[in-house]
């Protein structure tokens, strides 16, 4: 299910003297299947852009198309619930969403609502939490009494229980450690490969945006300034400079070696294992890799 907008465009509060203008002309294309990332400086419009995607906000020029469904300013919002449905978003500290007394209540919540039967919610409910790696028992408890990585994943089993085709994740590791960073990041990767869903990534992490997208998008100032593949997004150094933006650890570390050691700049390494294989074919040639 691909998700297109069209000269899109976003004012907050328009009409007031509060007015804001959050997006101008966006005009991008996420592949259905894809995993996309979305950068950008603080205030870029990420954040608004992502809201777009299960129609939270309607743009107030253009049209986001999802899937078969169009969206635009006008558009009712009867009509929108089958987005809602086909896009789950999981915010920014997630943990602080959960609501009922029971872990298997706040699981089964979405599903109910949108019509699933009880006893078939219930068993999504209680595989989601058995993938997420919560312990036996948990679904009785009250999320309240649960650590903050097992709140999250609570949270996180809450949207995948609406079996979404498109899953967006906005900074989903805030505030996690690196060893739970990564746990939850490889789980979203997980996922992504076993069900077959659109994910669409909003990050700060240049190094997370390497390692997991395969399509990437650049916002700056309320609008789309570049759209491609990581290797082509992070091999342009000076227009993500332009924009605020670095690249990945093992980009700069491969460019500080290249000047040293006088070659070229080469096609950027995107992950530690790939860097890796450069420097080792680099130093057994003399310095002479490609």
């Amino acid at each position: 299910m691909d998700i297109t907008l069209e000269r899109v465009g976003y004012t907050y509060a328009a009409g007031t003297p509060f007015q804001k203008r959050a997006l101008e002309d966006v005009n991008i294309r996420i592949p259905s299947g894809s995993y996309t990332a979305i950068i950008g400086h603080t205030g870029s419009g990420k954040s608004t852009l992502l809201q777009h995607l299960n129609a939270l906000l309607k743009p107030t020029e253009g049209v986001v198309r999802v899937g078969d469904t169009e969206i635009t300013r006008q558009t009712k919002g009867k009509q929108l619930r089958p987005v809602r449905r086909k896009v789950g978003i999981v915010f920014q500290f997630p943990e602080h969403q959960l609501f009922e007394e029971t872990v298997l209540k706040d699981v089964m919540f979405g599903p109910l609502n949108f019509g699933v039967p009880e006893e078939q919610a219930r068993a999504r409910a209680l595989e989601l939490l058995g993938l997420l790696g919560l312990p036996e028992g948990t679904a009785e408890k009250s999320p309240f009494d649960l650590s903050g990585g097992q709140m999250r994943r609570v949270a996180i089993a809450g949207v995948l229980a609406m079996d979404p085709d498109v899953l967006v994740l906005d900074e989903p590791t805030a505030g996690l450690d690196p060893s739970g960073r990564n746990e939850i990041m490889d789980l979203f990767r997980r996922l992504h490969d076993e069900r077959d869903m659109t994910t669409i990534l909003v990050t700060h992490s240049m190094e997370d945006a390497a390692r997991y997208a395969d399509h990437m998008i650049v916002m700056h100032g309320g609008t789309d300034v570049m759209q491609g593949p990581p290797e082509e997004v992070f091999g342009d150094e000076e227009r993500l400079a332009r924009w605020r933006l670095g690249v990945p650890r093992t980009v700069a570390f491969q460019r500080e070696f290249e000047r040293g050691a006088g070659l070229p700049p080469s096609p950027p390494r995107l992950t530690e294992e790939q860097l890796a294989d450069y420097l080792a074919a680099a130093v057994g040639k003399g310095g002479g890799a490609r």
